[in-house]
């Protein structure tokens, strides 16, 4: 196994032995650990504290950017879509994983299964019912600032 998913099944299963759940990941360039992270949801109240997003805002306020093109992932478990999509807002190309969602699944931490499959519905089927409320005439679009921002 290389050395960098060993450090994220590492972090993962230190996590565990504290009463969290089994995720860690390590955040890489160039054959470097840049930023480690693990679920801290068990320490905090944020359900956006997974492991991956930890190490992703490390590196962020660390290198004061955004955008993490360049960079790799190794994550102990399949990212959520969550994740997924913060990996992606962020430029990476690359990520690693060592248990799959299902297996996660099995040991009672499904979310992920079923949200994949949430988002392959529809919107008016999906569990989050998600609405659109268009703009009032006369409104002014925040969209249209940014881009006339350019």
């Amino acid at each position: 196994m290389d050395q960098f998913m060993k450090r994220a099944v590492e972090l993962a299963a230190d996590t565990v032995r504290e009463g969290g759940q089994p995720f860690g990941a390590v955040l890489v360039k160039d054959g470097e650990i840049v930023a480690e992270g693990v679920n801290e949801l068990h320490k905090i109240y944020d359900v956006s504290a997974h492991a991956e997003l930890v190490a992703l805002r490390k590196a962020q306020e660390q290198l004061q950017t955004h955008d993490l093109s360049g960079y790799t992932m190794y994550a102990s478990g399949e990212p959520c879509p969550m994740c997924l999509t913060a990996m992606f807002f962020a430029g990476l190309t690359d990520v690693y994983y060592c248990s799959p969602i299902e297996e996660a699944a099995d040991v009672g931490l499904g979310a992920s299964v079923t949200l994949y499959e949430d988002f392959k519905k529809p919107r008016e089927e999906r569990t989050v019912k998600m609405k659109h409320m268009p703009l009032e005439a006369g409104q002014e679009n925040p969209m249209l600032l940014f881009e006339n921002r350019k």
